[in-house]
Order: structure tokens, then C-alpha cells, then sequence
């Protein structure tokens, strides 16, 4: 098959990459000219484990390309995929389709055959309709067909969640569109991965309805961890004992500084935009949004009651900053809401994240940037775990206690059992639904 990728961000990057490596002829298209110069020179622009190394063997193999000419890549294609942003909106919650739309004009154009246009963008219920219109307004001989594949990728996990996922939903309406697009899942299909093909507007909502109702776990579990801190409990046990039970399971119930990321926030926002638009309002995602916005303003008075009720003049050093490990994505990273308000309240602020400074300097303005994290612990007065990367989980806390003024942790993942941070010498722990130690009152 001769596919098409309209975007190279991540979703279209690693869309693309693992359709090559499937044996498909694959041309990502993007109007970025810079971004295909790295391509080209086989340099990846995000940070994903492995995806550099499948790049570069397709690539090398001939079946992968990059250029910024979209009508060459759309001549002739089977399929051309639509994979470009849908970020907020300002002022209003919608996902803004001014890309996809501007896509579907530019694809319309180009066509030259029939091929099956997929939108693998998240968007709103009723997207694909409007696909299908704005291909015919520019191009009304145009023979198409659309489709709905909504991508439900991990980021740090995304090479095998493409290769091995737990289901491939396809919104199709038409036979023909239905044999192009099983021919381009056929590896999957062979390996016996759940492909669920449905109607355009199902699958449209079964992106968001995934997507809002995992969103709501990690809330459900971070409000439980609020109350196990007035009750006494620990929200670890709390969380496997739940998890136990097979009807819950004990994925995303680990309690945190709140969700961030690509997904979460916007398709939250956006499902409950389209309840309202169709008066249908979906309240408890409504209170998810509000709850994990009042979990990352916890989490700074977490921390300014652990330096004894202000950070000013304090230094603080702060341990990962992406909205998850094995990323070096930032966007609505938990981070972003903290460690500002360190630096606004007056604190001198140490950051040391693998990934993190390529688009930390430029949205965490004020602060410090470090390698190494025992270094960075020199003279600390207070130590905040806020990304769990592999790094932090096996640090010497001794030596890390050591070398602070003042040895105190927030641990906002709680990634060590509070015994373990007393015998290493620090003075003072915090966590996230379990008791701390060393704090007044």
C-alpha cells in the first residue's frame, strides 16, 4: 500500500514510521521545512524510546520518505492519512480544527485517484463529515471515501503500542474504504490484535470516552489520596487493594501531582464542550477537569509547608519536569503549574530532567538547569520528585541528604517508602496519600 502521512508530530512521525515498518511505501509530508531537513537527515524531533532506530531501517530499506511536497505525496496513494494538531482553543474548550480542515482542502486538491482519506487527529463527534465536505468543495470529481482511526498511543510507549495494540478502532462506511483499510492493518489482523470496525461518529467518541475515562481514574484515586491524608491511610495499599479486584484493575491508579500531557487535558476539555454543545453536559468529566486543577495547586502547598511555610530565599531542587518519564513532552506537565510558583514565591529553583530542558528553558523561565542531580543537591534546602524517570528511582538518598542544607523531600510520586527517606538522614518527608514525617503540626 501507498500511504500518505499529513503531519509529522507525533502522532503522524510514529504513525508513519511503523506503517513503513509494516512493509507500506510511507511519505510523511509536513510544511515545516526545517522539520523535514531533520527528518531527511535522519534526525527525530521528539523524544520516543526506539523510534530513531526504526526510522532509520526503513528509511535505509526505501520505504519511508519526508518531504513538504503534499500534492506529490498524496498522488497515487491508497490511503492519506490526516494526522496534523488539534490543540484548545482559546476561550471556548473546542478542539481547534483549523489544521484539519486546512489539510482536507490541500488533500482535495492533490487527489488524483480514489483513496480512502483517514483522520487520525483526535476530533470532536461529526470531524469526519466535515472532512468529507471540505475534499468535495475543493475538489468535486473527487473519488474518496473517509475514514476514523484514532490513535490511542502512550507517549514513551508508543513504538510497541503501535505494533501491539489492545484494539484498532476503524469508523468506516463503505466496503471499499473497509478492504483499504484492513489491507493496511493486515499485519496486525494477522497476528490476531482486535481491529473494531464501526460508524464515523462511534469511533470519534470512542477516542474521547477512552481517553476522559482514564483521565477520571488517576482523579478518583489522586481525591482518594486527599482524603487518606486526613484518615490515616496509605493510598499505596489503597490502590492495590482496589486494583485487585478485576472489574477495576490497577492501571492509573497511582496517585500523583495530577495528569498533563498531549491527551488528557485537551480531550477532557473538548468532551465537555461537545456535552454542552449538545446539551448533554457530562458533569463528571466537568468536576475531573476542576479536581486535577486543584491537585497541582496542592501540590505547591505541599511543598512551601515542607520548607516551613514559605520558599522564599529557599532553594529547591526539582526532580523531572515532563508531564511523564520517557518524554520530552511538556505540555500541561504538572511542572508547569509548580515550579513557577516556587520561583514566584522567591525560591531558587534547581531543575535536572533527561529530556525535559529542550522545551523546559523556554516554559520555565527563572530557573536553573542541571545534570547531575547530586551535584544539584549541593546546599538544597528541599528536594521534589515530580517526574518518576527510571534516574530517580534508584538514587543514593544518603549521599543525596548529605549534601543538602536542609534535607527534606516532597515526593510527589511516591517512589520511596517514607522509612526508607528517614533512615537515608533526611529530616522531613511528604508524600501524596500517606503520612510524612517531620513537619510541625
Amino acid at each position: 500500500m501507498k500511504i500518505a502521512m499529513i503531519g509529522t508530530g507525533y502522532v503522524g512521525l510514529v504513525s508513519g514510521v511503523c506503517f513503513s515498518d509494516f512493509g507500506h511505501e510511507v511519505v510523511c509530508v509536513d510544511k515545516d521545512p526545517r522539520k523535514i531537513e531533520m527528518l531527511n537527515r535522519g534526525e527525530v524531533p521528539i523524544y520516543e524510546p526506539g523510534l530513531d532506530t526504526v526510522m532509520a531501517r526503513n528509511v535505509a530499506a526505501g520505504r519511508l520518505s519526508f518531504t513538504g511536497d503534499l500534492a506529490a505525496a498524496v498522488d497515487g496513494a491508497d490511503a492519506v492519512f490526516i494526522a496534523v494538531g488539534t490543540p484548545t482553543r482559546r476561550g471556548d474548550g473546542h478542539a481547534d480544527l483549523t489544521y484539519v480542515m486546512a489539510a482536507a482542502e490541500d488533500i482535495g486538491r492533490a487527489l488524483t485517484g480514489y483513496a480512502v482519506i483517514v483522520t487520525k487527529s483526535t476530533v470532536p463527534v461529526g470531524t469526519n463529515r466535515q472532512v468529507a465536505a471540505a475534499v468535495r468543495a475543493a475538489n468535486p470529481a473527487a473519488e474518496f471515501d473517509v475514514a476514523s482511526n484514532p490513535e490511542f498511543l502512550r507517549e514513551g510507549a508508543a513504538i510497541d503500542d503501535f505494533m501491539r495494540p489492545d484494539r484498532v478502532v476503524v469508523g468506516i462506511e463503505t466496503e471499499r474504504a473497509r478492504a483499504v483499510m484492513a489491507d493496511i492493518y493486515r499485519p496486525l489482523f494477522l497476528r490476531e490484535f482486535p481491529v473494531v470496525y464501526t460508524d464515523l461518529e462511534s469511533a470519534e467518541m470512542i477516542k474521547y470516552a477512552a481517553n476522559a475515562f482514564l483521565a477520571t481514574k488517576i482523579t478518583f484515586i489522586n481525591e482518594m489520596a486527599m482524603l487518606c491524608e486526613k484518615v490515616g491511610a496509605d493510598i499505596k495499599a489503597v490502590s492495590k487493594g482496589m486494583g485487585l479486584d478485576g472489574r477495576i484493575g490497577n492501571k492509573f491508579l497511582h496517585a500523583g501531582p495530577g495528569y498533563g500531557g498531549s491527551c488528557f487535558p485537551k480531550d477532557t476539555q473538548a468532551l465537555a464542550r461537545i456535552g454542552q454543545d449538545f446539551a448533554s453536559p457530562c458533569a463528571i468529566t466537568e468536576t475531573v477537569i476542576a479536581v486535577n486543577d486543584r491537585v497541582k495547586r496542592r501540590m505547591i502547598d505541599k511543598v512551601v509547608d515542607l520548607c516551613g511555610g514559605t520558599v522564599n530565599g529557599k532553594t529547591i531542587l526539582v526532580l523531572g519536569v515532563t508531564f511523564k518519564p520517557n518524554t520530552d513532552d511538556m505540555r500541561d506537565a504538572p511542572a508547569l503549574t509548580i515550579v513557577p510558583a516556587l520561583v514566584g514565591g522567591g525560591a531558587k529553583v534547581r531543575v535536572v530532567d533527561p529530556q525535559g530542558r529542550r522545551e523546559g528553558e523556554a516554559l520555565l523561565p527563572g530557573v536553573i538547569w542541571a545534570e547531575d542531580p547530586y551535584a544539584a543537591a549541593e546546599g538544597a534546602d528541599a528536594l521534589v520528585i515530580l517526574t518518576e524517570w527510571n534516574e530517580f528511582r534508584g538514587l543514593d538518598l544518603g549521599q543525596m541528604a548529605q549534601r543538602m542544607a536542609h534535607p527534606r523531600m516532597a515526593d510527589l510520586r511516591n517512589v520511596y517508602p517514607p522509612e526508607d527517606v528517614r533512615e537515608a538522614g533526611f529530616e522531613a518527608h511528604v508524600a501524596v496519600g500517606r503520612k510524612g514525617f517531620g513537619l510541625e503540626g
